[in-house]
């Protein structure tokens, strides 16, 4: 699970560096609809980077195989609701915006499976 840490960590990462890409160097280039539309990619990306930096810190409070499916549905929620809304705001990809709700179903479930993956305390 530590692996979802460090891949986390990184995609936090990222989600700084493409916010301040945004802020200081699409400012002036794009319009401003789609630069809230990226500042949302980059808010979601951000968001589930964290989550799944928490997840892969979980340790034994977790089952791991629900666990395991959290981190994945993160990953590709992150890749396709990020990468969609990143491509519609600086390419104009307006078509995108049909497949960036596979991305947030996939960023829903990883949250459910992360519910799931709590395990209960045994009195």
């Amino acid at each position: 699970m530590r692996k979802y840490a460090m891949i986390g960590a990184w995609l936090a990462m990222l989600a700084v560096m493409l916010g301040a890409f945004g802020a200081h160097a699409l400012k002036t280039r794009i319009t401003p609809e789609h630069l809230a539309v990226f500042e949302t990619g980059v808010r979601y990306h951000l968001i589930h980077a964290v989550a799944l930096f928490a997840l892969g810190m979980g340790g034994g409070q977790l089952d791991s195989k629900k666990a395991e499916i959290a981190g994945k549905l993160f990953i590709v929620g992150i890749a396709i609701f990020g990468l969609t809304l990143y491509g519609i705001a600086i390419a104009g990809i307006s078509w995108l915006g049909a497949i960036t709700p596979i991305g947030g179903v996939c960023l829903i479930a990883g949250w459910a499976f992360t519910a799931l993956s709590i395990k209960h305390e045994t009195p």
